[in-house]
């Protein structure tokens, strides 16, 4: 069974995190349709950065304690009316720049 539900996944740095929540308005430009913005709303907030969920999650043995910022997964939905007569059109790993509309 498959759903028709279209969804993208962003990577945001954890200091882009702090005014991030979930139903905020989302602008979606595919690279792909470079004239169309869609949108979209942040749907969830992963809780953990990738790193956490990695097979082989990195380690820091060697005494090296730098800084590095982490990036944290957010689910962003598209709005089914924006993707009017695209539908067919748009694939799954497709490039994207989303912007979240911050209030």
């Amino acid at each position: 069974m498959v759903e028709n539900n279209y969804w993208i996944i962003a990577n945001f740095k954890e200091t882009q995190l702090n005014r991030i929540k979930a139903g905020q308005l989302v602008e979606i430009k595919l690279d792909a349709f470079p004239d169309r913005i869609f949108l979209g709303r942040v749907e969830s907030i992963a809780p953990a950065s990738g790193a956490q969920f990695a097979l082989l999650p990195p380690d820091n043995a060697t005494g090296n304690f730098t800084k590095i910022v982490q990036r944290i997964s957010v689910k962003i939905t598209l709005d089914p009316q924006s993707l009017k007569g695209y539908e067919s059109r748009i694939t799954a790993g497709m490039s994207a720049e989303v912007t979240v509309e911050i209030k």
